[in-house]
């Protein structure tokens, strides 16, 4: 397809084209906005190219889009079906009319009945058209959604919802209000936005913060940030937070982010976490402008460090560790603070040489050993380590500390401000202190809230004993707070996304539960994962349906019955089936009860060993008997051979107090049993799960597939995935 030159995409602030905006996102197709407080909301949308053509009106350049996407049968598969999508967007303006808004529901109500997509079998502009022209209208289509009025319409809405759930969420919270569509909920910017630059993918602009804040002197196009970790373990759910929280300014102040690594400390660090943080930060979706590492600067760092030296700015200490910490605390000055600069940096060639003086040696700041800021007396800026590096070998024999390092490479690097939890706030103050003695411009700081949770160690030293001393499988272990272990035990990346970003860039400090994280999780899987069924295989119970099926059958049925994108699967009847003993506790003689994806039976008898225990049930099938009269609705399973082995596998925290004091040891409250796997016996659909595919057992929970099927004789691994209620999943 030809194309005209770059575009310009406009239209009136106070009626924004959804459909377009959302189509041009979802295709991955960059459309730069460019809004006008002069257009008044009569004026029609217009896509300008950088040749003097022009597209006036939402339809004609929804089409437009929908002819440049690459996205299979976007504007139809032919003339017929591009004619039907065509007569859904002239239908979808009839949704704004608020008289004909419930009489057009009814219609699309019946329409859908039997849909799953507006034009035959697959996603079209016509879908985007027709969810835009109801979530435009705010709270009016939201009441209706809990209404249950439309179940068709509401099925359909809530399935495009999910599959594009980042995409459109994102783009309605920036420009549909509770009263419908309008100006951007939260621009304040007249300045050129970008549809797939200031609200995109996983973790972008409209995952934006309850609360708004501001960067101090922050201006449009200049900010340049920074999410620095050190690595020396994997990326955990703290660390989430201010990574994307970088990513937010950055959006917001069309700036960048730089991905840099606080490689400084060779003792705890390696290449394997330098690997994995990459990995988390790219499943978050950051989208970070380049990777830089601190070791890239120690030329310039230890030539700092002479310069400061020879300032009279710095000095080299010999006093032991333990006595210079108390001196610092009590404010007492080190008797090498006044050394001669001569003598300074003799001891300094000493230390970089690694020599049996040198490694007795330190390299303080001179700041003010009697500033009330403990901070400010006389830090550390370099020590001897004769440790190989993992990125640079054995090359030096001293490393900078974080104190020294981080002011000097964030102003080298051009940051303009420098997010740090609030837990560093006495530290600020040395920051600036030292960057003035540096004689480097100054990197504003941002202060955000540290991200706690419940039960939760997020040192990355208490983690580390965990995987040392075996108490865990390794870093993604589902235990772990670390992004590949929640990921793991199923959470999904969108949910982890919001939770945080709800929470915005408070300053307050929150002892925050996990309960509302797995509650998020299970409104984005539930609408879309799939259902399966599985029995407990401890003294499981067989069913005899003496009127049942001579032979055994098949029917072909959803994995999920208002979302047809989870696909089908073969359910088998058979005469004889298995229940879950806890089921067949629950039944009386002569009761009747509903066979889920089946239909009703009665039990006539239930036979009993010697001990009291049921060991079969006999019944008849009811067919035409009435679910809504049963209590009971039982999950089965037929006696068959095809049955998959499964262990289902629930964890608990690690420690069982909610919050560790001051000075306590984690040691002193771990739990003795954080994990419990069940045997039990699945669907022969389950054989074909693949390894993070997440789906519910009914009347079980939610589960994520760890380990696929691979023979009969070894089992699937599903993970329990909390869901915000239950204590425990498997009861």
């Amino acid at each position: 397809m030809e194309e005209q030159g770059s575009k310009q995409f406009s239209f009136p602030p106070d009626s924004p084209p959804l459909s377009v905006i959302a189509a041009a996102k979802i295709a991955g197709i960059d459309l730069p906005i460019q809004t006008s407080s002069s257009s008044s909301s009569s004026s029609s949308p217009t896509l300008s190219f950088s040749n003097g053509l022009k597209l006036h009106g939402t339809n004609v350049i929804l089409r437009y889009v929908g002819r440049l996407a690459t996205i299979r049968n976007f504007y139809g598969h032919d003339a017929f079906h591009a004619a039907q999508i065509d007569e859904w967007l002239e239908y979808a303006p009839i949704l704004s009319f608020g008289s004909e808004f419930e009489n057009a529901c009814g219609f699309l109500d019946t329409y859908l009945e039997k849909r799953t997509f507006l034009v035959s079998h697959y996603f079209s502009i016509a879908d985007i058209s027709i969810w835009s022209g109801l979530a435009g209208t705010g709270l009016r289509w939201e009441s209706m959604r809990k209404s249950n009025k439309y179940p068709n319409l509401v099925r359909w809405y809530n399935s495009v919802s999910a599959e594009y759930s980042d995409t459109l969420k994102q783009v309605t919270a920036f420009y549909v209000g509770k009263k419908g569509l309008g100006k951007p909920v939260a621009a304040k910017q007249k300045e050129q936005k970008s549809v797939n630059g200031d609200i995109s993918d996983k973790a972008k602009v409209a995952s934006r913060p309850s609360a708004e804040v501001d960067l101090p002197d922050a201006e449009i196009g200049k900010v340049r940030l920074r999410f620095a970790p050190e690595p020396s373990g994997y990326l955990h759910i703290g660390h989430s937070k201010a990574a994307l929280l970088n990513q937010y300014f950055a959006q917001r102040y069309q700036g960048e982010v730089i991905l840099r690594f606080d490689d400084t400390n060779p003792t705890k660090e390696s290449n394997e976490f330098v690997e994995n943080l990459i990995k988390d930060v790219e499943t978050l979706g950051i989208k970070y402008q380049k990777i830089t590492y601190t070791s890239d600067y120690f030329p310039k760092l230890m030539e700092m460090a002479e310069k400061l030296i020879q300032e009279g700015k710095a000095y080299v200490d010999d006093t032991p560790r333990e006595e210079m910490q108390k001196e610092r605390m009590d404010g007492i000055e080190s008797k090498c603070r006044n050394n001669s600069v001569e003598e300074n940096l003799k001891l300094w060639k000493e230390m970089i040489a690694g020599s049996e003086r040198g490694l007795r040696c330190c390299l303080r700041g001179k700041l003010d050993m009697q500033d009330p800021n403990k901070s400010l007396r006389d830090p550390v800026y370099y020590r001897c380590n004769p440790v190989s590096h993992h990125r640079i070998g054995s090359k030096y024999k001293i490393y900078p500390t974080y104190d020294f390092a981080c002011p000097f490479v964030d102003a080298e690097e051009g940051i303009t401000h420098a997010l740090r939890s609030s837990e560093y706030h006495d530290r600020n103050a040395q920051y600036y202190r030292i960057q003035e003695d540096m004689g480097m411009h100054k990197v504003l700081i941002y202060e955000f809230s540290r991200l706690n949770l419940v039960y939760t160690l997020l040192s990355k030293r208490k983690l580390l004993w965990f995987v040392q001393n075996g108490k865990v499988d390794g870093w993604d272990d589902p235990r772990f707070p670390t992004v590949q272990g929640i990921v793991r035990r199923g959470l999904k990346i969108e949910a982890l996304i919001q939770f945080i970003l709800e929470q915005g860039a408070s300053k307050n400090l929150n002892l925050m539960e996990w309960d509302k994280l797995w509650t998020i999780n299970k409104k984005i899987i539930d609408p879309v994962c799939p259902r399966h069924t599985a029995v407990i295989e401890e003294r499981r119970v067989l069913l005899t349906l003496t009127n049942g099926p001579n032979e055994p059958f098949v029917r072909i049925i959803p994995r999920h019955k208002k979302y047809d994108g989870a696909g089908e699967k073969a359910t088998t009847y058979t005469r004889r089936i298995w229940i879950d003993y806890a089921d067949a506790e629950c039944v009386s003689v002569d009761e009747e009860v509903t066979l889920m994806d089946w239909g009703n039976a009665i039990v006539k008898d239930i036979i009993k060993d010697q001990d009291g225990n049921i060991t079969q049930l006999v019944g008849i099938l009811h067919l035409e008997g009435s679910v809504k009269t049963t209590k009971l609705k039982l999950t089965w399973l037929a006696e068959t051979s095809e049955l998959v082995n499964l262990s289902l596998v629930e964890f608990d925290y690690l420690i069982t107090k909610k919050k560790l004091e001051e000075g306590e040891d984690f040691l002193d409250v771990l739990n003795p049993c954080t994990k419990r796997e069940i045997a039990a016996v699945g669907d022969s659909n389950m054989r074909n799960l693949k390894q993070g595919e997440i789906l519910q057992l009914e009347r079980k929970g939610y589960f994520r597939c760890d380990v696929p099927f691979v023979r009969p004789s070894k089992p699937v691994v599903l993970i329990a995935i909390p869901d915000g209620r239950q204590q425990s999943v498997l009861k």
